[in-house]
């Protein structure tokens, strides 16, 4: 198993929709025309960031209390074959990025993963997923 701390590429985010108001849509497009942000995603990205820089005391304590992954957590079929043959179980725990192998078979997550939360993005294949999908909170 490996951890990263990476910033996400561009490739690797996440798209989310969000539903403004007329007027806080005009106070966005305003600060947009005056030059404080080259378009609105810039603005929802530097506010969002901004309250993350905010809370990061309370952020940091939840993961240590709840111990989370911070960053990415790959787990690899090699890395799930070890677990298996310990007798163990995961129990994956990841704030950002969690991803399991292409070449993890259901059968083989099933056998080896008791429980996944991930307040993020988690990547496997669509049949690993159907496969853990009671086990995903």
């Amino acid at each position: 198993m490996s951890v990263h701390d990476i910033r996400p590429k561009l490739s690797d985010t996440e798209k989310i929709t969000i539903n403004l108001g007329p007027v806080d849509l005009g106070q966005i497009d305003l600060l947009v025309q005056e030059g404080f942000y080259s378009n609105r995603t810039d603005l929802i990205r530097t506010a969002i960031r901004n309250q993350l820089a905010k809370h990061a005391d309370s952020v940091h304590q939840t993961i240590a209390r709840k111990s989370l992954v911070l960053g990415m957590q790959h787990y690899s079929r090699a890395d799930l074959e070890a677990v298996q043959r310990a007798g163990d179980q995961l129990q994956i725990q990841v704030l950002g990025l969690a991803s399991i192998g292409t070449d993890v078979s259901p059968e083989l997550a099933l056998a080896t993963i008791e429980s996944v939360v991930v307040l993020g993005a988690l990547h496997a294949s669509p049949a690993v997923k159907s496969a853990l999908a009671g086990r995903i909170k």
